[in-house]
C-alpha cells in the first residue's frame, strides 16, 4: 500500500467513525417507512446519491432520483433525501423548501449542521467529513482534494445503511439480486 492511500483511508476512517450510529438508525427508519423515497445531491454527492437510490430500488423500495424523467411529485408519507456537504448550495435548500410545503419528510445529509438549511429538516445525519467548506482550513485532508473525504464517506455511509435496511426490511440477497437489472 503507498503511504497516499494509507493516509486516505485513514482520512475516510476517521469521518465513517465519527458519525452518530443513533442519526444512521434514524436515517434508516425514515427510509424504510417512507412511501416513496425521492434524493438529489450536486455533482459528486449526486453521484453517490444515484448509487444509493439504486441499492434502494435492489430492496424493492419506490425510489427515484430528482431530476430523472420519472421522478415522481412528493407529498406526505414521502421521503426527500438530499444531501449538501458544505451545509448550503441554493438547488438543495430551494428543493427542501418545495418538499416540506408538500409534506414530505427531509433527510438532510451535511457536515455543516449549524446551516439554515438543517432547520428545514426533518431529520439531519451529520457526516464529520471535509468538504468544499473547509477544504482550505487547518486541518484539511493532506491527499484527498476539496469534497473527497465526504464524497466517500458518503458511499461507506451507504452501504452500512443498505445492510441494515436489507435487514430490517427482511429482504433477503437473493431477493435483492432478482430487483437487478438483467440489461448488462
Amino acid at each position: 500500500m503507498t503511504k497516499e492511500l494509507g493516509i486516505a483511508i485513514s482520512e475516510l476512517h476517521s469521518a465513517i467513525a465519527a458519525i452518530d450510529p443513533a442519526e444512521i438508525d434514524t436515517a434508516c427508519s425514515a427510509i424504510a417507512t417512507a412511501r416513496r423515497v425521492v434524493l438529489y445531491g450536486c455533482g459528486r454527492e449526486g453521484l453517490q446519491l444515484r448509487g444509493l437510490a439504486m441499492r434502494l430500488h435492489h430492496l424493492g423500495r419506490e425510489v427515484a432520483m430528482h431530476g430523472d424523467m420519472a421522478a415522481p411529485p412528493v407529498s406526505a408519507g414521502d421521503l426527500f433525501v438530499a444531501s449538501a456537504g458544505p451545509g448550503e448550495l441554493s438547488t438543495v435548500t430551494d428543493l427542501m423548501r418545495v418538499a416540506r410545503e408538500a409534506g414530505a419528510n427531509i433527510l438532510f445529509m451535511t457536515a455543516e449542521p449549524q446551516t439554515p438549511s438543517a432547520a428545514l429538516a426533518t431529520w439531519v445525519l451529520t457526516i464529520p467529513a471535509q468538504t468544499m467548506a473547509r477544504d482550505r482550513m487547518p486541518g484539511a485532508s493532506r491527499i484527498l482534494p476539496m469534497e473527497s473525504v465526504y464524497e466517500g464517506a458518503l458511499f461507506l455511509l451507504f452501504e452500512i445503511m443498505i445492510l441494515k435496511l436489507r435487514e430490517q426490511l427482511g429482504v433477503t440477497p437473493e431477493a435483492m439480486r432478482a430487483n437487478h437489472t438483467n440489461l448488462e
